[in-house]
């Protein structure tokens, strides 16, 4: 069975998604073949508009959706932040999406004894929850990453990951290494390469990454959900859309 291809309407720019909305954009990839869209809680103008919006195109056309929340689960001084947790569920819910990913924020030594809270909100909740490694040394770094897995199991509490292929770079990490060391972990994939621009690192399709992506590709699990997450842009926008999605399929194929 193959795996769902989701793409992050993040793909399509910033400025692009807030002038025309996420729900357009999901329209434009349930008509390029996706199966289903990533909404990104930072894009969204008006969310009391746009959250249902989304779901009852959702409840309509069948696409799924993984909601993606740009605050961290804990603040930088480590303290739990529930507030940030209650509003990525309660979108999540709005979307009717089985799935949020949010990254650990400043987790460390003294956000141990909050792990138990986050545990029984979880316990109470439908949605399920991924942790992502973003691009910072606080959440991003396969350290501080190994560190929370670690301590999260010893309070009983499994989560799953939502694996960045690209976002490794930022940190300075090899993403083979964090390939084999958290693809067990692995529920969600972030499919994004990566070039060095300008002294900066710029996300690109996986076939343009300067990174050894095939490796970490093929280190991932078979039948997780992958996205597409880095610039599309055209003047064809949907036959882009459809090239990247029918390119992603193709690659996930070979894992079968």
């Amino acid at each position: 069975m193959s795996s769902q291809v989701i793409v992050s309407l993040s793909s399509f720019g910033t400025a692009e998604v807030r002038r025309h909305g996420q729900c357009w954009f999901a329209e434009l990839c349930h008509a390029a073949g996706a199966d289903g869209v990533e909404v990104r809680g930072e894009l969204l103008v008006d969310a009391a508009v746009e959250l249902p919006q989304l779901d009852a195109m959702f409840r309509r056309t069948g696409l799924s959706s993984v909601y993606s929340s740009p605050e961290g689960l804990w603040d930088r001084e480590g303290a739990f932040d529930s507030v940030a947790l209650e509003n990525a569920l309660t979108s999540a819910l709005a979307l009717n999406a089985s799935v949020v990913k949010m990254s650990i924020g400043g987790f460390h030594q003294n956000s141990l004894a909050s792990l138990a809270e986050l545990k029984q909100r979880l316990a109470q909740s439908r949605v399920r929850l991924l942790i992502e490694n973003d691009q910072t040394a606080a959440a991003g770094t396969i350290r501080a990453l190994q560190y929370f897995f670690e301590a999260m199991e010893n309070t009983g509490l499994i989560l799953g990951m939502t694996f960045d292929m690209g976002n490794w770079h930022w940190v300075g990490e090899s993403s083979l290494r964090a390939a084999e060391l958290f693809a067990p972990r692995v529920q969600y994939v972030h499919c994004k390469g990566v070039q060095r621009q300008a002294h900066r690192w710029v996300a690109v399709a996986l076939t343009d990454s300067l990174a050894p992506w095939r490796a970490v590709f093929e280190a991932m699990p078979a039948n997780v959900p992958r996205a597409i997450e880095y610039p599309l842009f055209g003047d064809d926008l949907l036959d882009v859309t459809r090239t990247a999605i029918d390119g992603l399929r193709h690659l996930e194929g070979r894992l079968q």
